[in-house]
């Protein structure tokens, strides 16, 4: 099944059902007006909004609409809870790589996580408004999970049982101001804006074997200004799968239905020390970050610049036929 929330003029939008190949869509408020709405009542609601699903696939409504994904809202608008973890610890290696430290052996069996901005998501095709190309603009293409309620202290098994949605994920990340804020030690906060999220958010069944319960096995296709920039496989050197990620987030505090928990930037290793460009024959990135690092490793510098007003970002998926699975994350960086 698959849901979008269309802009309605109200802050958690409206929610629609659109059809596999993301042409028709169609409004159910007999059944939910928003999203949060049928995660608060999904045992009841997904078997209603699945039959909408199978019987729009079929022709047989006729109260659809075109599906327009300019028009869609991220998923959740607004969510309860976004927390980001970095399962692809190869990206974590190269950070530190990059400045000369060492990594401890405790990131590779207890994952990294902080809690983000979860009040003011953007939508997947409105531009992205920041105050400063001093900040270090950049992209972050991951993939994301939306759970039911999860208990505190969930097992894995209950983690895994808890994913109802998935869908990607551009966190946007303001690499100038990290430092400093980690620096302090109390983690991310101005250095993590509004992040964005794809028009369409799928259940796993949706995925087929791409989906094996604990990760999705497509590539990350991005795309920075109209160029191939990254195809790095989702399922490949994922450390810590969704079910881990859910459980460590739950471990002292439930989840409640509509949290969203985000895969990290998605970053294989290639069979080398930090992976290859597109252009030099490999699967490339997914934020550019991991470029400026390699720069700084090989070079002794980074020469590849951050984001500047103008630059555009495009992130989907496909599925083994060519069709885009979740639309397409397709934005440009603006002067707030």
């Amino acid at each position: 099944m698959k849901l979008a929330t269309l802009k309605n003029g109200r802050r958690d939008g409206l929610l629609v059902v659109v059809n596999k190949a993301l042409t028709k869509c169609v409004a159910v408020p007999e059944i939910a007006e928003t999203l949060q709405y049928a995660l608060d009542n999904w045992e009841k609601l997904e078997p209603q909004l699945n039959e909408v699903y199978i019987a729009l696939n079929e022709g047989e409504l006729t109260q659809e609409m075109t599906f327009s994904q300019l028009q869609c809202e991220s998923p959740l608008p607004r969510a309860y809870q976004w927390a980001d973890g970095s399962a692809y610890v190869n990206h974590v290696e190269l950070v530190r790589k990059a400045r000369g430290a060492e990594m401890p052996p405790s990131f590779w069996t207890d994952p990294l996580m902080y809690q983000g901005g979860s009040d003011a998501f953007i939508g997947p095709r409105d531009d992205i408004p920041l105050g400063s190309e001093e900040w270090g603009i950049d992209f972050e293409g991951e993939v994301a999970v939306v759970t039911g309620d999860v208990p505190m202290g969930a097992s894995l098994e209950e983690a895994a049982s808890a994913i109802k949605l998935v869908m990607l994920v551009n966190d946007v990340s303001l690499r100038g101001l990290i430092p400093n804020e980690l620096g302090k030690g109390f983690g991310f906060f101005q250095s993590k804006p509004s992040s964005v999220f794809s028009p369409v958010a799928v259940t796993p069944d949706e995925l087929g074997n791409d989906w094996d319960g604990g990760k999705l096995n497509l590539p990350l296709l991005s795309h920075y200004n109209n160029e191939p920039f990254g195809k790095p496989n989702a399922g490949v050197d994922m450390t810590f799968e969704f079910p881990q990620l859910v459980a460590h987030a739950a471990q002292t505090r439930p989840l409640s239905a509509g949290a969203i928990i985000g895969s990290g930037t998605v970053s294989n290793k290639q069979g080398t020390d930090h992976g290859t460009a597109i252009s030099e024959g490999g699967v490339g990135y997914s934020c550019i970050a991991e470029v400026r690092m390699i720069e700084t490793i090989r070079d002794g510098k980074p020469s590849t610049s951050f984001m500047k007003f103008g630059d555009r970002i495009k992130m989907e998926m496909l599925d083994s036929e060519g069709e885009s699975i979740f639309g397409s994350i397709d934005q440009q960086v603006v002067k707030y």
